[in-house]
């Protein structure tokens, strides 16, 4: 399980050094850099939320089932959270001008593919490409803004990175709600064919490959196949959980074999010679902290606004658009906020922003705990807004920590952690606080339902019933008396904005554990004196 393959290759002098020379001209420039990857980056996030919003116009278009239309959702996700940190590794080795380009042109030729498709099966094969290609993307930009940016910038040019990524992924649905209700859900993936030649033709003029002198020369194969496999089992088990039940002898088994891959995965890195994840980064205090914090982080934000949409549209009644416009006093704030947070933590390091940040997400947890069925849009913007105002410093903060504090010829590794840290975080939040949801539905619908003094419903009509409240639809049957239906919409309402707030409260919690962890991080400073002991 430890066998290499190792690619021989005549030394050569290496491009650049820690410290990144001042650029002359175009090609290598700093901030021609973070401009040309963030075009990539911005492509890539917004398919993360985009594409929900097209998901009821494929599956009428194509005669998709429900199963075929999460599968289009499921298989981006586990493309991308399986290959993040192998494509880090690539990266390194290879260089990460080249990765990126290759991910540029892969997303944005599988992106023109889904809208080509005839059939769900091939928006379903195509949209697992797309997962692969950006997991080539990603930790790759990362890389060339650590490479490309002095210490003293790099802050600032990840607090834009991170805005880039806060933004796209907010506007995704206000961008997608216009597309899919004026023109096509196959808009929703050709728009990333123009964004994709943009970026790739920025990235032929602009980028430059830089790779550390020490860079990898040599592939871990089989600690590959241990990693992705055990990261396959442990986001399936999250995705699956809710269906199968988190009890079910499936979802244990997948989630056992996950914690049995994944120590077979550490022990095998102590016997390879160039380790996939050399485990020595991880005496860095900081760099595991910062993979922590944004583990719980994404837990917090994706498991939390995994509600809040089903609040807007399915309680509040808002269309897709309208419930995307909601959300920009969040997008806003992410916006402003990360570039001050990237300026913030380069004067004062990363440990008050992010405390600081993680206290703020934890408030407008709880304040968003107490939504009611009748709260206004005023409220509701005051707590997106510090819910995006906390988020900013966290995003930024967490990335610096995690690719500061790693050796410059791991940046690529560092950065697929970074990302598949947030990827885990998000699968897992969603899973737990949808369980908290499904639990506290199951607990308050009975007596809520007899309060209202509703018909009697047997037992298998209250577990239906539960299913549609989960996300907050009123399960009225046809031909309901109006009086009937009102009552139960209230019920309904009622029992999912009271699940709502408990999740949100859980969230809040983690919010609070994620500040303590905050405070165990510290500036990338060492970065370069590599992984012994002064590293720690």
């Amino acid at each position: 399980m430890t066998s290499q393959t190792t690619v021989e290759k005549a030394p050569r002098e290496p491009e650049d050094t820690a410290v990144p020379a001042p650029a002359k001209g175009l090609r290598g420039h700093p901030w021609l850099t973070l401009f040309a990857v963030a075009i990539g980056v911005m492509m890539v996030a917004l398919d993360g939320t985009i594409v929900a919003i097209a998901n009821p116009a494929i599956q009428q278009d194509l005669k998709a089932s429900l199963a075929d239309v999460q599968w289009i959702t499921n298989g981006y996700m586990l493309a991308l959270a399986v290959s993040l940190i192998t494509a880090g590794k690539l990266g390194d080795r290879f260089g990460h001008r080249q990765t990126f380009l290759i991910g540029i042109t892969g997303f944005a030729a599988a992106s023109a593919a889904i809208g080509l498709s005839g059939s769900v099966t091939l928006v379903i094969l195509f949209r697992v490409l797309q997962g692969l290609f950006g997991a080539l993307l990603m930790p790759a930009a990362l890389g060339l803004l650590r490479a490309t940016f002095p210490a003293e910038k790099l802050n600032m040019a990840i607090g834009i990175w991170g805005m880039v990524i806060g933004a796209s992924t907010a506007g995704g649905p206000i961008l997608g709600g216009v597309l899919v209700e004026h023109v096509s859900w196959q808009s929703v993936f050709f728009i990333n064919v123009p964004v994709g030649v943009l970026a790739l033709v920025f990235g032929l003029l602009i980028l430059k490959d830089h790779r550390a002198e020490n860079a990898p020369r040599s592939f871990d194969i089989g600690g590959i196949v241990l990693l992705s496999q055990a990261m396959f089992c442990l986001i399936w088990s999250l995705i699956k959980g809710s269906e199968w039940g988190w009890g079910d002898a499936k979802t244990l088994g997948f989630l056992g074999a996950a914690i049995v891959l994944f120590l077979v995965f550490a022990l095998s890195q102590k016997n390879v010679r160039e380790p996939l994840i050399p485990l020595a980064m991880f005496r860095s205090v900081a760099l595991s902290a910062g993979v922590v914090l944004m583990v719980l982080m994404a837990f917090a934000f994706m498991g939390g606004l995994f509600f809040v949409t089903f609040y807007l549209q399915n309680v509040h009644g808002m269309s897709p658009v309208d419930s995307g416009l909601h959300l920009l006093p969040l997008t806003a704030m992410m916006i402003v906020g990360s570039p001050l947070a990237g300026a913030a933590i380069t004067k004062f390091g990363p440990r008050v922003p992010l405390v600081g940040g993680m206290v703020c997400v934890a408030v407008a947890m709880f304040g968003m705990s107490r939504l009611t069925v009748g709260t206004g849009t005023l409220t509701m913007s005051l707590w997106f807004a510090l819910l995006g105002f906390g988020l900013a410093p966290v995003m930024v903060g967490a990335t610096e920590v995690i690719v500061g504090n790693a050796p410059m010829e791991l940046s690529g590794v560092a950065g697929g952690l970074q990302q598949a840290a947030m990827q885990v975080g998000g699968s897992l939040g969603t899973a737990v606080l949808g369980a908290v949801m499904a639990t506290r539905v199951d607990t308050k619908l009975g007596d809520n339902w007899k309060a209202a003094e509703l018909p009697p419903v047997d037992q298998a009509q209250l577990e239906q019933a539960s299913s549609a409240i989960e996300v907050g639809m009123p399960p009225v049957p046809p031909n309901s008396p109006p009086e009937i239906a009102a009552k139960i919409t209230e019920v309904a309402h009622d029992t999912f904005v009271s699940g709502m707030s408990f999740a949100f409260l859980t969230a809040g919690g983690v919010a609070v554990v994620a500040a303590l962890v905050a405070l165990l991080t510290k500036r990338g400073e060492n970065a370069e004196a590599g992984m012994g002991a002064g590293h720690i």
